[in-house]
């Protein structure tokens, strides 16, 4: 009897440490679908801008990873051309349909207190096929159990090979405003 009681009890001990080891893995990752990207484009003649409400992101709490990517055509502007030129005369969006950044958060995060913390994170920037390694400033709150990753930052378009033709040259901005907020949940919720 008292073998069975310590095979049993051994047992017990080994799931509630595999069940901790697993809470504990996945508690480290956190995500979402419906980040939320903004642009502008500002010039005298005209102002465009578009959002995206769909971006996709990974932060490893552990290793401070981040990956976000986005779709290009999720971007959506005040109006169908604008849509449209932008999906097949600049962005060659279904050649190049996604953007991303992969990297890594620069400064550790005391993620269990509430509050906002500044933070940089340098990696891999994906726009338009053209990759650059870039430490983008932004900070990331923490709220009721959530994540919450803002910045703003700019994309110049001669970088990523975006051409503008000649004719709306000055209705294009060369340097765009980029702003980004995404909001994180444990991913084992």
């Amino acid at each position: 009897m008292n073998k069975l009681k310590y095979t049993l009890h051994l047992v017990l001990v080994g799931l509630f440490i595999s069940y901790s080891a697993l809470g504990q893995v996945a508690a480290a990752l956190y995500s979402t679908t419906s980040g939320n990207t903004q642009f502008s484009s500002d010039t005298p003649l005209e102002n465009i801008q578009a959002e995206n409400k769909r971006g996709q992101a990974v932060f490893n709490t552990k290793t401070r990873e981040l990956a976000i990517r986005m779709n290009m055509k999720d971007f959506v502007f005040p109006n169908k051309l604008m849509q449209e030129h932008f999906n097949e005369n600049y962005m060659e969006s279904d050649q190049y349909p996604t953007a991303s950044f992969r990297g890594k958060v620069n400064q550790a995060i005391d993620l269990g207190k509430e509050g906002i913390s500044k933070v940089s994170a340098t990696g891999t920037f994906t726009v338009h096929g053209q990759s650059q390694t870039r430490t983008l400033e932004g900070t990331i709150a923490v709220r009721r159990g959530t994540i919450i990753i803002d910045s703003s930052f700019e994309v110049q378009l001669e970088d990523h090979h975006i051409d503008v033709p000649k004719i709306v040259f000055m209705k294009i901005a060369q340097t765009i405003q980029v702003k980004a907020q995404y909001t994180l949940a444990p991913m084992n919720k």
